[in-house]
This record gives structure tokens, C-alpha cells and sequence, in this order.
């Protein structure tokens, strides 16, 4: 049985505040990497070189996701060459957390010794040109969520580069060798849990964004004020409200997600 980890401590901090209580062989196996999956995409771990577990519910004060498609644990191995620890699913303030909660896995993948996290996610469409079934690189976010993960301190952290540029590149060049189609944009997070009205999604769309979603945003601030880098990918699942006149279904948004895991495993080989 491994030991729990408390994780309750508010805001951004150093990792060392974590190492004494997480498993030191996990500590030990040195992730390079972190991978946290969005709603659909748990296949992806089936192809990792899994070397050990840790479920969520192991580590006191770090929420069990409540949502289909988010399984809840963290698998450490390999994907390549490259050491990796995927969080298999992750909490979303519609379910109650609040955002230091939503965030508290990326500071437990920073306590592992991550410093480079690729957050995915399912999302909607708000772009006409980006059709669903395929993915969007984000640029850039939107936080429409009236919160942060840094609330309780001055935590004054720059976000005018908050997707890493270095990283922003390298998976263009992998798309262009795989000749798939990567679109790339804004996605915007909204609190949930109900899905976008038409007016919201104008409002979005208004504003700069391309892909809405309930996720992502709060992990990517919590991330960046650690220093880490980031990158993230939009599993484009459906056309969001509005866009096409049909109503929106999380059934949907499992299946195409789960369709479109595989192009996505090839984009982070051929990146990683």
C-alpha cells in the first residue's frame, strides 16, 4: 500500500514541499514528462511501457475525478524513449472543487520532478474551419472560469506566454512529417457543467475563441506559475452549440475522442 501524499497546501508551490511524503521509487524514476488526459482519450496509456501505478485515491487531498472517461490514477513508464507519468483523467470545478483542488494534480506532477506537461482535453468547435475530429494545438487561452489555482497569494505570474513557444513549434514540424491536420487557436474554459448556449458560444467566438471547453485553463495557470513548460492539445469533438442544428451529447464526445486517440499517440511520438 503505498503511503498517502498530502497534497492540501494552498497555491503555487516549490516541489520539495511534496518529496517526503510521495513514494520514493516514484520520485526515483525521474519523469521527464507529464501527459494528463482529457474525457476519451484513456486508450493512450494502453501503448505506454507502464512500469508502475498510483491511483488518485492514494493521495489525500487530491480529488477523484466523478466523470466518464477520467479513470483517476497516475501510470509511470515510457512512451518511446521518454520517461513519462500520465494522469489518467483529472476534476473539473463543475463537480464541485474548487481551483486549487482542480489544479493539485499538475503540483503533484511537479512535485514528481515534471517540468514539461501536455495537458489535452475534448472540446467543441467554435471555429467553422476547424471541423470536428480533429485536433487543435492551443496557442493561447481564455479563462472564463471567474477563478484561479493562484487565489490566496500575490501570485503575479506572466501569462503572455503561457503555451511554450519551443514546444509550439516542435509539434507543428510533427504534424507536417505525419501530414495531419493540426489546426491550432484559442480555447476557451468555461465552468460547466452544462454545455454553451448559442449566445455563449458568439460570445466566445467574440472574444478570440476557437475551441470551448470545461478544463485545462486552471492547470495550464497552476503550471506556469511553477515553471513549467506547456503545451496543449483540443480533441475537437463536436461543433459547439449553435454551429450545426443538432443538440450536443457527452456520448458523442467519448466516441470521438476515443477515435481520434491514436492520431494523437503518433503526434506525441513523433514530438517527444
Amino acid at each position: 500500500m503505498i503511503a498517502p501524499v498530502n497534497l492540501s497546501i494552498m497555491g503555487a508551490l516549490p516541489a520539495n514541499e511534496f518529496h517526503s511524503a510521495l513514494p520514493a521509487e516514484l520520485v526515483d524514476f525521474g519523469p521527464e514528462i507529464g501527459l494528463v488526459l482529457g474525457s476519451g482519450l484513456g486508450s493512450i496509456v494502453e501503448r505506454v511501457d507502464m512500469e508502475a501505478e498510483l491511483p488518485y485515491a492514494s493521495v489525500a487531498g487530491l480529488p477523484q475525478p466523478g466523470v466518464p472517461g477520467h479513470a483517476g490514477r497516475f501510470v509511470f513508464g515510457r512512451l518511446g524513449d521518454r520517461r513519462v507519468v500520465v494522469a489518467e483523467g483529472r476534476s473539473h470545478l463543475y463537480e464541485g472543487h474548487d481551483a486549487v483542488r482542480v489544479a493539485a494534480g499538475i503540483r503533484c506532477l511537479h512535485a514528481l520532478g515534471v517540468r514539461k506537461v501536455v495537458l489535452t482535453n475534448a472540446a467543441g468547435t467554435a471555429n467553422a474551419d476547424f471541423a470536428p475530429g480533429n485536433w487543435m494545438l492551443i496557442n493561447d487561452q481564455l479563462n472564463l472560469t471567474a477563478t484561479s489555482p493562484l487565489i490566496g497569494g500575490g501570485n503575479f505570474i506572466d501569462m503572455s506566454k503561457i503555451y511554450c513557444r519551443r514546444w509550439l513549434k516542435r509539434f507543428r514540424e510533427a504534424a507536417a512529417g505525419l501530414g495531419m491536420t493540426l489546426h491550432e487557436g484559442v480555447y476557451a474554459g468555461l465552468l460547466g457543467p452544462q454545455y454553451e448556449t448559442p449566445a455563449e458560444v458568439r460570445m466566445v467566438r467574440v472574444l478570440g475563441g476557437d475551441a470551448i471547453g470545461m478544463s485545462t485553463v486552471l492547470e495550464a495557470i497552476q503550471a506556469c506559475a511553477l515553471g513549467m513548460e506547456v503545451a496543449g492539445l483540443s480533441c475537437l469533438t463536436n461543433w459547439a452549440s449553435g454551429m450545426r442544428p443538432r443538440e450536443l451529447d457527452h456520448g458523442e464526445v467519448m466516441q470521438v475522442g476515443a477515435g481520434a486517440a491514436d492520431s494523437l499517440l503518433q503526434l506525441l511520438e513523433r514530438a517527444l
